[in-house]
């Protein structure tokens, strides 16, 4: 073997070396995970459900279904985003208060703004937003309000469980969620304020302190609004939290796998919020040590790290299986997609902020 050769073979290793060491030392922080939301008694405090909305007709019903008129919900509060589908008439017709989204202005997000204009209008001191593909159980805006005042948090964000109703959507998004949980850990662990992750489909506020802090107007122009609000929040000082409600709340964000890529693969690299030297190091560490150990075993190139590796990344399997309502062949094949969420990733970076979504064009 050529000296060139040689060099590139140590380079590679420690390369390798130096990923297995961040991705197992995050994978490891799942033993000191706080616990999940659980059903509690209902707080003594009214909550006010906002939900945005945008052409949502087909699919919001069983989330007005569950909310309206459940424990400890004052109102539930619709921001229809100018919809031509029908939203608001099927929420005022399930008992929602529907407000009439206004032209969104100059340098906000579609999101961003209607929850503003959501918390604006709610009544209540606690705010818990969800979005319209979220299937809560009735007990959960209760469930998180409790936890949010006795962890005296100024924003709380949890997980819950995925609903991909094809075999195809779930080997591929189960490979996305794993390449989060490489670059930032498990929900339920404390972390630097910049490297804080978060979940904009349900989310629980102090309204009058959400709004002394500027609301989402902080974040109005992110593609990534959820993640940079809880950086935000947590470099001002305020305390935030990322949990895990799958006992609590099941969302089916996509029908199919190209839904999938093309859903999930414009915001998994955390455009806007990470910065690019930030995003190349995390896509390194998944490459490097999340897709390579497989292909590499398979074609008789592993090594000793490859075989650890590879348990790490099937032990990931069993410890987000909990996040899915279905874990068949296809999510626990799902480690074969990992070239394809990775490649999601590199495509996100090259992208950047620039994003077409709902018909709108951000940034």
């Amino acid at each position: 073997m050529s000296a060139l050769r040689r060099g590139a073979h140590a380079a590679l290793f420690a390369g390798r070396l130096a990923a297995a060491g961040v991705a197992l030392t995050r994978l490891a922080r799942a033993a000191r995970s706080a616990p999940p939301v659980r059903p509690t008694v209902t707080p003594p405090h009214p909550i006010s459900v906002v939900i945005p909305a945008r052409d949502e007709r087909e699919r919001i019903g069983p989330l007005l279904d569950a909310i309206v008129g459940a424990p400890g919900v004052a109102e539930v509060v619709l921001v229809d985003d100018r919809s031509s589908d029908g939203t608001a008439e099927l929420a005022r017709d399930a008992g929602a208060r529907v407000v009439s989204g206004a032209e969104l202005p100059v340098g906000w997000a579609g999101k961003a703004w209607a929850l503003q204009q959501g918390i604006e209008a709610a009544t209540s001191e606690w705010i818990v937003t969800l979005d319209a593909d979220t299937r809560p159980d009735p007990r959960l805006p209760t469930a998180l309000v409790a936890r949010a005042i006795g962890e005296r948090l100024d924003l709380l964000t949890v997980g819950g469980r995925f609903d991909c109703p094809t075999p195809p959507a779930r080997w591929l998004h189960a490979a996305m969620l794993t390449t989060l949980v490489y670059r930032f850990g498990p929900p339920g662990v404390a972390g630097r304020p910049d490297r804080l992750m978060a979940n904009g489909q349900c989310m629980a506020l102090h309204r009058d302190r959400f709004l002394d802090r500027g609301g989402m107007e902080v974040v109005r122009g992110e593609v990534v609004e959820d993640v940079a609000l809880a950086r935000r929040i947590a470099a001002d000082g305020g305390a935030v939290a990322f949990l895990d409600a799958n006992e609590l709340l099941t969302v089916r964000m996509f029908e199919s796998v190209e839904d999938t890529w093309t859903g999930w693969g414009r915001s998994l690299a955390l455009p806007g919020v990470e910065a690019r030297r930030r995003q190349l190091l995390d896509l390194a560490v998944v490459v490097l040590a999340q897709t390579l150990p497989l292909p590499r075993l398979v074609l008789r190139r592993g090594d000793v790290l490859d075989v650890v590796l590879l348990a790490a990344r099937l032990g990931t399997l069993v410890g987000t299986r909990s996040a899915y309502t279905q874990t068949d062949g296809a999510y626990w094949a799902s480690p074969l997609a990992d070239p394809s969420a990775a490649a999601a990733i590199a495509l996100g970076i090259r992208r950047g902020s620039a994003q077409v979504w709902r018909g709108r064009t951000y940034p």
